[in-house]
């Protein structure tokens, strides 16, 4: 069963950076993992948003997006330039927490405390797949269901459906695989409706960890290069994504350091704190974070 509300569950609180007008959690791994298990130890509802330069690029010209990342009770760097760039706005130490990672951790620590777990998105047979093959790696584990929605928006009546099979599931942890910004959407509109303690958006991790597409090598990861290989994989879907969103990526953040470093300013022209002297994050005890991320000026 999931575990109750529970108002005395560890907290769990960390600073977060201002990239490019999102917060991004400046965290370790294994404080992402304790992120998650202070999450389930309260009992009431959280979303995690496992978030690159794609995610990051897409709030610019989209302010719901954006607020729905900066309302998110963890944002993690996904990817190495967030990483960098959070190390260079003076937080550390940060680590990157990449999706399917954080999902094989949370997965492989799950039997022991008993977590349940629900997946909620894929092609279809993906989530079938992918509990498939972690119950196998992974003796113990507790699926309680999958769902693979249609390609499409669904009608009212459809959705109360799949919030009544979820919250029948009582499940502990729901993984979203639906890919950005559609997770991020998703998590937004059924926080409080999905009566689970956490939802975590990890996209392509379903397909990587069921075995249905191939991750890039380890070197490229590091190198902050994974878009390379996806887009090389996946041309047709990403070639045009990422052509778009890595040099703009690049010049953004590039500008942001600029004003930081040659003027002190952050995006929206006010003073940078001291080095020291960076806002903290949302302290999270089970109820929702506020996060107070200034919005960031019309890109040019």
């Amino acid at each position: 069963m999931m575990a109750p509300a529970n108002d005395s569950a560890p907290t769990w609180e960390r600073p977060r950076a201002p990239v490019l007008g999102i917060g991004v959690s400046a965290i370790t791994f294994k404080e992402a993992v304790q992120a998650i298990d202070a999450f389930v130890a309260s009992g009431k509802p959280h979303y995690a948003c496992i978030s690159g330069a794609h995610g990051v690029i897409e709030s610019r010209s989209d302010p719901e997006l954006r607020a729905i990342h900066n309302r998110a009770d963890l944002v993690t760097p996904d990817g190495m330039p967030l990483v960098w760039m959070s190390r260079l706005l003076g937080h550390g130490p940060v680590e990157r927490v990449y999706g399917p990672d954080l999902m094989r951790e949370i997965t492989r620590l799950s039997p022991a405390r008993g977590y349940r777990h629900f997946y909620y998105g894929g092609a279809p047979g993906v989530a079938d797949a992918l509990a498939a093959s972690l119950t196998a790696q992974h003796p113990g584990l507790t699926v309680v269901g999958t769902h693979c929605p249609p390609f499409r928006p669904l009608t009212p009546e459809e959705d109360d459906a799949v919030v009544a099979q979820i919250n029948a599931a009582a499940p502990d942890i729901v993984w979203i695989g639906l890919s950005t910004p559609k997770q991020e959407r998703w998590m937004a509109a059924h926080l409080g409706r999905i009566e689970a303690p956490v939802m975590i958006g990890v996209g392509a991790a379903f397909d990587f960890l069921a075995g249905t597409k191939r991750q890039a090598p380890a070197w490229m990861q590091k190198r902050g290069l994974e878009w390379l290989f996806r887009a090389t994989t996946e041309p047709k879907r990403l070639m045009g994504r990422y052509a778009r969103i890595v040099p703009l990526f690049l010049g953004l953040a590039a500008a942001q350091l600029a004003r930081r470093y040659l003027f002190g300013l952050d995006e929206n022209g006010l003073a940078v704190p001291p080095p020291g002297a960076a806002r903290r994050g949302p302290e999270i005890r089970g109820d929702r974070a506020e996060m107070a991320v200034p919005e960031p000026s019309a890109p040019r």
